[in-house]
C-alpha cells in the first residue's frame, strides 16, 4: 500500500464517495475505503474518526473561509453583505475534487438518513462560524443568527445548483451563493 504517498486524505474521500455510491453507505467498511485508497486502516483513522466524517472532510476549511470572508468585509457592510463576502470566499473550496464528487455525493447523501442527519449537523457548524464572525463585527446576536442561517440556506441552494451543472466553476459557485442570498433577502423582506 502507498502508505506514505502524499494525498492520502483526498484519496480516502474519493474512495469513500465511490464506494458509498457503488454499494451503499451501510455496506461500505473502513477497510474497503482504505484498500481502495491504497492506505492502511491506521492511516484512515489518522485522518478520520469514522466513515461518516469522510463526507464532511472540508467542513473546517469551509467554516474558516466563511468566517474570514465575513471578518474582512468592508467596515460599513450590513450583516447580509458580510455573509455574501463569506460565501464568495468559501467558494474557493469548490475546486476540481469537489466537482468530481459532487453528483455522487448528492446521491449518497439523499439515500441515507444517517448522512442527512450528519449534513444537518454540518449546517449547524457553518451557521455557528458565521454567527460568531458577525457578532465579532458588532452585529446583535439575534441579527447575526438570522444572517448566518440565511447564509447556510444560500450555501445549500448554491451547492445544489452547482452540483447539478457538470461544467460549473468555482466562480460559478460564488455567484450562485450570492444570487441565492439575494433571493432570500428579497423573500425575507416580503415576510413583512
Amino acid at each position: 500500500m502507498g502508505r506514505w504517498e502524499p494525498g492520502a486524505r483526498e484519496r480516502l474521500v474519493l474512495a469513500a464517495v465511490d464506494l458509498f455510491h457503488e454499494q451503499g453507505y451501510d455496506e461500505t467498511t473502513v477497510a474497503q475505503i482504505a484498500e481502495r485508497a491504497g492506505v492502511t486502516r491506521s492511516t484512515f483513522f489518522r485522518h478520520f474518526p469514522d466513515k461518516r466524517d469522510v463526507l464532511v472532510a472540508g467542513q473546517a476549511a469551509l467554516s474558516a473561509l466563511l468566517a474570514e470572508g465575513i471578518a474582512e468585509a468592508p467596515a460599513g457592510a450590513s450583516p447580509l453583505d458580510a455573509v455574501a463576502e463569506g460565501l464568495r470566499r468559501a467558494a474557493a473550496v469548490y475546486g476540481p475534487m469537489s466537482r468530481e464528487i459532487a453528483p455522487r455525493l448528492e446521491a449518497v447523501m439523499s439515500a441515507s438518513a444517517e448522512l442527512r442527519d450528519r449534513n444537518a449537523q454540518k449546517a449547524v457548524g457553518l451557521a455557528a462560524a458565521m454567527e460568531e464572525a458577525l457578532v465579532a463585527r458588532g452585529a446583535a446576536p439575534v441579527v447575526a443568527r438570522l444572517a448566518a442561517e440565511l447564509g447556510v440556506l444560500a450555501h445549500h441552494r448554491a451547492f445544489e445548483r452547482w452540483a447539478a451543472e457538470p461544467d460549473a466553476t468555482t466562480e460559478a459557485m460564488a455567484r450562485y451563493a450570492v444570487e441565492a442570498l439575494d433571493d432570500l433577502r428579497v423573500a425575507a423582506a416580503a415576510l413583512g
